[in-house]
């Protein structure tokens, strides 16, 4: 008779050396075929890979004229596997003037997953960027002494002026999510993060090369591994020309110190950004090299918010600019002629509704209207349109149309420029009005539209916009800063025209209006001009003092260029927005500025406006130590008086 427990055993062992044989058979299958480190551990024994870094490609004005470049540069890798317990660590630190904390660190940080993804002790890390030729030279001298450590060269941004830093952008080392997104990248590579650097990253950024060399038993390396055969040269990245005209930008820079706001100007013909400045600004030159995230972090802290760019993140209102959409879309829709005349008593009055205007004659009509700023006639051109029941069937209806004008003339979506981070402004339809009045609503509730006020916002892109639509009588090209990609076309969405709802007659009434206005309305100033220049001021109001607008073109017949100059809390449009628009159209045009214009530039240049301090915290800081510095003198003179002896009284004289 067998032994039923003696049986039940043996099934046991069996069991378990079964489950210990399998275990060991998938662990092998895992290191030698479904991981890689073993394979890293030989290869970092015979081979060191070494990556060459492309050449990132250089941007050129317009003009030819160099606007970025490379400076070589210096990263120390390291090896862990390498490096364990090798090194003197102070020699190492006062080599390149770090602090041992510092060194500790930075290892710990090397091997922190969370920090570094994708780390392995067996490859290059990076463990100090951007060293200049001077503390590379140092450190050349001792690399022997550092067992693991590598030299790896490569190029960093460099800057030939100081303007166009919203326009440029700049480069900075990868985050996690870059690496994640694109196997592109490495821990320690660079990339675009903002402007055309970040736009055109992919032409850019070129493509890597590597060097295969080979190492004896030591680690010391003993040439290329078989003469280079396997080698990969680095592809430059291609190079971009723009459609800035670099003197321009510096002019806008230059006209805007001291002030927040933007200019826009665009090539009506292209396109093209001639010019794109937004204030304040900052120099592009401090973005650069290990300092840059030291310098981010204080112009983050700047209350005016030096990194925001205005020109396409910037929604505001657009005032009395906007006029010019509406009379477009009036005479087209057939609600006026350019005979119709609306009464103006200072201001538009209707069903106990007012909206106040300037003094000017009136009735008044079109080319008049728009060369003196009527609010009123604009006013009634809405207020007739929601009106309509012969043309709409009810105030929805024709807030709809109205909104596809709009939407015909590029506001309220993104344009599309190549650029990032664009904001799409604010254009409302009937929809939205429903929303918010319940359905019970009419022309007179959302009157403040027709002059650009209420719940329409517009970027300073828009606005330029919308003086190359009018400049052109009725098209536009989506607006771009790049004009060329070395050894690429222009991409198609650049050379497409984009035709208005208005009709051509509507804009050559418009046309003439912004001349007449340049004549002898608002923008009288741009008389003096030795071209026919056109424009439309705005007034845009604001919780504060009004902002500044401007927008025109010139010349009048064949236009080159089309601005907007938005200065926020400038008052009117005359006192800002006009003097910097046709100081920017005369240096485009005649490729630089007379006498008498040069020192209005020099003057605009010095009037600055108040919009109280920029660094709230550091200010609050200086007023607690100077209340602090204030209580504790107090404080002393008191503790002084009350420790002086009081004086005896004199002896009488005998």
């Amino acid at each position: 008779m067998s032994d039923f427990n003696l049986e039940k055993r043996r099934y046991v062992l069996s069991g378990v050396a079964v489950a210990i044989i399998t275990v060991y058979i998938i662990r092998l299958f895992t290191l030698q075929l479904m991981s890689d480190d073993y394979k890293k551990n030989a290869d970092s024994n015979a081979f060191l890979m070494k990556v060459e870094f492309p050449s990132r490609g250089a941007i050129y004005d317009r003009h030819g004229r160099l606007m970025v470049y490379n400076q070589p540069a210096y990263d120390i890798m390291v090896v862990m596997n390498e490096a364990k317990g090798r090194i003197d660590t102070t020699d190492f630190c006062q080599t390149l003037g770090i602090t041992k904390e510092f060194f500790i660190k930075r290892m710990n940080d090397i091997k922190d997953y969370s920090k570094n993804p994708g780390y392995s002790r067996f490859t290059q890390q990076m463990f100090m960027s951007q060293l200049s030729n001077e503390e590379f030279s140092v450190f050349q001298e001792k690399m022997f002494r550092f067992p693991g450590f590598y030299v790896q060269r490569r190029s960093i941004r460099q800057y030939q002026t100081g303007v166009g830093a919203h326009v440029l952008g700049d480069v900075a080392e990868v985050s996690p999510s870059d690496i994640e997104e694109d196997d592109y990248y490495r821990p320690g590579d660079y990339i675009g993060k903002l402007g055309l650097e970040k736009s055109y990253e992919k032409e850019l950024r070129g493509e890597k090369g590597v060097q295969i060399l080979l190492r004896d038993a030591r680690g010391r390396i003993q040439g290329k591994y078989m003469d280079g055969k396997y080698d990969r040269k680095p592809v430059a990245g291609r190079d971009l020309t723009l459609g800035i005209d670099e003197k321009l930008q510096a002019l806008g820079e230059r006209l805007m110190e001291g002030k927040m706001g933007s200019i826009v100007a665009l090539d009506p013909q292209t396109g093209e950004v001639l010019a794109m400045v937004s204030a304040p600004s900052y120099d592009p030159r401090i973005m650069v090299g290990r300092s840059r995230s030291k310098n981010h972090r204080l112009l983050s802290r700047d209350a005016w918010k030096p990194l925001l760019n205005r020109s396409i993140m910037g929604m505001y209102p657009p005032g009395s600019t906007f006029k010019t959409s509406q009379a477009l879309t009036y005479m087209t829709e057939g609600i006026i002629t350019p005979s119709t005349a609306f009464p103006c008593n200072h201001g538009f009055y209707c069903r106990g509704l007012h909206v106040g205007c300037h003094s000017h004659a009136a009735p008044i009509a079109l080319v008049d209207a728009i060369s003196t700023s009527c609010n009123a006639y604009f006013c009634w051109g809405l207020y007739y349109m929601m009106g309509n029941r012969a043309k709409y069937k009810s105030p929805y209806d024709g807030m709809n149309v109205w909104r596809d004008y709009m939407v015909s003339m590029g506001f309220g979506y993104r344009l599309g420029i190549d650029l990032p981070g664009e904001k799409r402004g604010m254009i409302p339809n009937a929809d939205y009005y429903n929303r918010n009045y319940h359905g019970s609503w009419n022309g007179l509730t959302i009157i403040s539209i027709s002059i650009g006020q209420g719940e329409v916002t517009l970027t300073p892109l828009q606005i330029a916009n919308l003086g190359a639509t009018i400049a052109n009588r009725g098209y536009y090209y989506v607006p771009h800063v790049v004009r060329k990609v070395e050894g690429l076309p222009l991409d198609t969405l650049y050379r497409h025209r984009h035709y208005t709802k208005a009709s051509r007659r509507a804009y050559d009434y418009v046309v003439a209006g912004m001349r007449s206005s340049a004549l002898k309305g608002t923008c009288k100033m741009l008389s003096r001009l030795p071209f026919e220049a056109c424009g439309k001021t705005g007034t845009a109001q604001n919780h504060g003092r009004d902002h500044s607008v401007f927008m025109g073109f010139a010349p009048m017949k064949n236009p080159k260029i089309a601005i907007a100059v938005y200065v926020e809390n400038g008052g009117w449009g005359a006192d800002f927005g006009v003097p910097i628009g046709g100081l920017m159209m005369e240096q485009y045009i005649m490729g630089k500025l007379s006498p008498s214009s040069e020192k209005q530039a020099e003057a605009m240049q010095h009037r600055h406006l108040a919009y109280g301090p920029r660094y709230p915290a550091l200010e609050r800081a200086k007023k607690e130590a100077e209340a602090r510095r204030k209580a504790a003198l107090k404080n002393k003179n008191k503790k002084e008086k009350k420790n002086v002896p009081e004086a005896k009284a004199a002896p009488d004289k005998q």
